[in-house]
């Protein structure tokens, strides 16, 4: 399983942008999970944070290969993917992190 996140400094004056992709994507939920299915991604999670100033996403994907995932999305038709492909223009930069630990409690108890 990759385990993977990335930091993405936005662009001035974009969150309006930010919460109508939010909205949309729960409301079409059902819909991206497909799109997870088709990529072999366990768990995708974003979160939103704001430093010195600037607004930023944090984006983490578990799945079975990362780089497939990707490949799989950059290829998608699913209509929700290019609504994601639209969001993507708010970005200035992703920042890649590097994994240093790793934990997963399979215990089903």
């Amino acid at each position: 399983m990759d385990v993977g996140a990335v930091l993405i400094k936005l662009k001035t004056n974009t969150l309006a942008n930010v919460e109508a992709w939010q909205q949309e994507i729960e409301q079409r939920k059902a819909e991206a999970i497909q799109t997870l299915q088709a990529e072999g991604v366990k768990v995708e999670s974003w979160f939103q944070l704001e430093l010195d100033g600037n607004h930023y996403l944090l984006a983490y994907m578990r799945a079975n290969d990362i780089a497939y995932a990707q490949q799989v999305a950059r290829n998608s038709s699913f209509d929700i993917d290019k609504v994601h492909k639209q969001f993507k223009q708010n970005w200035e930069r992703v920042i890649p992190a590097k994994l240093l630990v790793d934990l997963e409690n399979n215990d089903e108890s």
